[in-house]
């Protein structure tokens, strides 16, 4: 028997709505269930953290550019005592040009904070009685309010105090907040805190602290004598200079990073920003591991890995060639042209043959051969 056009449209409008309300009541069912005290397949992959047991307390090691303070081997949580503090001073920006940089412990980038999964921190944030304006911390690490923005906020002269626990692990920007929010970052008040997991991390025989950020000077770039910012070229995102720990040529000549053949490397790498996305590259090497983002996963055999504003990653590699290897951020005339280029000088002789120069560029023979 054949069924008509009309018949078959009106079957499918009834199995149509069947569906619908077997789906619709799955859904309330799955509220209810939640509700009730299950946990959705969402919700479960989202853990439920437990303040853990806080043993003793210790001091902070903060460390400048592109130094590292030492792995944390405790095995238990603790009250960690950060003693920061804002200082406006004037230093160098490249060869004869200064720059007055408003500081997080009188460094670009400021010092580097380490602490460990499960800690409770006690941040003090001092402002420098010479200081021209309030300054304050807002850390990417902190699960509150401004991430302690508010909290923190400190006239010159004197001094705030909070509390949080590192709830997340993993390797977060922290940067002044106060308004005009982009003036306190593009003047170099940003640095990098490392929340390490519970079990610690890999052991590697060299870590680095590198952080890349852009400058807007009322100068072109290279024209000599103290510069300021020029807030049109920050709005307009057209830096003079992009640059690796606050200065052109600060990881060049005696700022140059050292390793080993055969050594393993761990850069802690952020972007202050304010504004370009980083193409975070190491000519000359591949990066075996990197943590995008900063967070836990790690991509392997990586070439280039990008870096947002306000960002960081943590990237790992095994030097196994003799010689210079030339970190860069690959939008390339920034690193040319503008400043952001630095140097790991890899000393050893060659293992195997990784990399071997057979002929050079030589000069034609008297036969013109």
């Amino acid at each position: 028997m054949t069924t008509s056009p009309a018949t078959t449209v009106k079957r499918l409008a009834v199995a149509a709505t069947a569906i619908a309300l077997v789906t619709a009541v799955a859904v309330v069912a799955t509220r209810d269930t939640a509700a009730a005290g299950g946990v959705s397949s969402v919700a479960a992959s989202i853990p439920v953290r437990t303040m853990p047991e806080v043993r003793g307390s210790e001091v902070a090691v903060l460390t400048a550019a592109p130094n590292v303070p030492p792995p944390i081997t405790r095995d238990y949580a603790t009250k960690v005592v950060v003693n920061l503090e804002s200082v406006e001073k004037t230093m160098k920006l490249a060869d004869g040009v200064d720059y007055t940089f408003w500081t997080f412990g009188g460094t670009v980038p400021g010092s580097f904070i380490r602490i460990r999964e499960g800690d409770e921190v006690e941040f003090t944030m001092a402002n420098h009685h010479t200081s021209t304006v309030p300054h304050n911390i807002d850390l990417h690490a902190v699960t509150g309010p401004g991430g302690g923005a508010k909290a923190s906020l400190t006239m010159p002269g004197g001094e705030s105090v909070f509390t949080f626990t590192a709830l997340n692990p993993g390797l977060y920007v922290y940067h002044c907040a106060v308004s005009p929010v982009p003036a306190h970052i593009a003047n170099g008040m940003y640095g990098l805190i490392l929340v390490e997991p519970k079990e610690g991390l890999p052991k590697v025989d060299h870590e680095f602290y590198v952080m890349q950020s852009e400058f807007y000077t009322t100068g072109k770039y290279g024209e000599k004598g103290l510069q300021t910012l020029d807030m049109e070229k920050g709005i307009a995102e057209q830096p003079t200079y992009v640059v690796f720990n606050g200065a052109v040529g600060a990881l060049t000549g005696d700022g140059a990073l050292q390793a080993k053949v055969g050594e393993t490397v761990r850069m802690f790498v952020g972007n202050g920003g304010p504004n370009l996305t980083s193409s975070f590259h190491v000519i000359g090497e591949i990066f075996d591991n990197v943590y995008t983002e900063g967070g836990s996963v790690a991509q392997h055999n990586v070439q280039t890995t990008s870096i947002p504003a306000g960002g960081a990653t943590v990237v790992e590699f095994r030097v196994e060639a003799p010689g210079e290897l030339v970190l860069v951020d690959h939008s390339i005339f920034r690193a040319f042209n503008k400043g952001a280029l630095g140097i790991l000088n890899v000393s050893g002789k060659e293992q195997g043959k990784v990399f071997a120069a057979i002929k050079g560029i030589g000069v034609a023979d008297k036969g013109g051969h």
